[in-house]
């Protein structure tokens, strides 16, 4: 089968822009994965942290893994998506471990290296630059800051055609570990208490699926702007550089959050976000620790407790679809969060979130061919 040639944005070093240059895909499509044409992918943090990997991110590399569109060629041997279906991509997991097996595919044990590190070394990368020098494998099972994307029938979630796909990208990662921490990991609903630290993507998604929940919700963050949008959500915001947090959390949710998801990885936050909750209260943490984390006396006292919460919990085909459902109803306006960039200004785009200027980049592919 011949071949795809497109654009897509290579990231070639650490240090290094963006670079949107013609790519090559393998034509060949084994039973089970998908070709997708892009309408839209989202730029997530964990795309722009590969530039911190300290080289375990292997490049040169098309990252972004937030992608949307239309499927336009299939390998069969399933019943996935189909062509002309619109999806939503997500994250990539093996299906057949016990974590996979027990709805849980975040956790799947080859999350990493399907994800993260290249993807398993019996899977060879099969898209190359210009002149034939291959490229690492597909970047959470997508690579999908480009025209097209390669990826496997089990990470991409049909939609309704009648949504905006270009707008969707976000639901499969940034968007889905926020409301998928409140609806599945949580479980908050009415009278429940909630405080997120950090109103970026995730976190704001957070405050708007608790909204939809009926739960009480607390927002704390240091960017006045950030605050504004969370309390247009339905948030009661809370500044993050004032003296004693935990006891202005505690009067806002009348003794205390029964529930806490921190996205800054702050020691300073996290423990007082420990200190803030009532007792047997939980807290669930969804970025990556950079340092030790040192928890003060006391923190855990009284049954509360502490986790990871990896992708929202979630399994992809669930949580997507009730998200879109909740958009159509008015409750859960992701879109508002939203700035598009053509793929030609992915560099702009990286600026812009890095600065805070932007809550959700999404890239718009130019230029696509058949």
């Amino acid at each position: 089968m011949t071949p795809t040639r497109f654009r897509a944005a290579v990231l070639r070093g650490y240090g290094e822009p963006f670079t949107v240059e013609d790519v090559v895909l393998d034509g060949a499509l084994a039973p089970g994965e998908l070709l997708v044409e892009i309408a839209g992918c989202g730029m997530c943090r964990t795309d722009l942290a590969v530039r911190r990997s300290g080289g375990r991110s292997p490049l040169p590399a098309v990252l972004g893994h937030e992608g949307s569109g239309v499927v336009v060629r299939t390998g069969g041997g399933g019943s996935g998506p189909g062509v002309g279906d619109h999806v939503v991509l997500s994250f990539d997991s093996c299906g057949q471990c016990a974590n996979c097996r027990g709805a849980a595919p975040a956790y799947c044990d080859s999350f990493a290296s399907l994800n993260l590190f290249g993807g398993r070394s019996e899977e060879p990368s099969r898209l190359t630059d210009a002149d034939g020098k291959a490229l690492a494998p597909r970047w959470f099972g997508q690579s999908s800051f480009g025209a097209y994307a390669l990826v496997s029938a089990r990470n991409a979630v049909r939609v309704d055609p009648a949504l905006p796909v270009e707008l969707l990208g976000p639901l499969g990662c940034g968007f889905l570990t926020g409301a998928g921490a409140v609806l599945n990991t949580f479980r908050a609903g009415p009278g429940d208490t909630l405080v997120v630290l950090g109103a970026g993507a995730v976190g704001l998604a957070a405050v708007m699926a608790a909204g939809a929940a009926g739960a009480v919700c607390v927002a704390v963050d240091r960017h006045a702007e950030r605050l504004a949008l969370a309390e247009r959500f339905g948030a009661l915001p809370l500044a993050a550089g004032q003296a004693g947090l935990p006891e202005r959390i505690r009067r806002l949710t009348a003794g205390g959050a029964r529930y806490a998801l921190d996205t800054t990885a702050s020691p300073r936050l996290i423990n007082d976000a420990l200190l803030a909750l009532r007792p047997t209260g939980t807290l669930g943490l969804v970025a990556r620790l950079h340092t030790p984390l040192a928890l003060e006396p006391g923190t855990l006292d009284r049954g509360r407790a502490v986790r990871h919460i990896s992708e929202g919990d979630a399994v992809p085909g669930l949580l997507i679809p009730v998200l879109t459902e909740l958009w159509r109803a008015g409750r859960f306006p992701f879109d508002r969060l939203i700035r598009t960039y053509p793929l030609s200004a992915v560099n702009e785009a990286e600026r812009d979130c890095e600065a805070g200027r932007v809550v959700k980049p999404v890239l718009l592919p130019e230029g696509r061919t058949p």
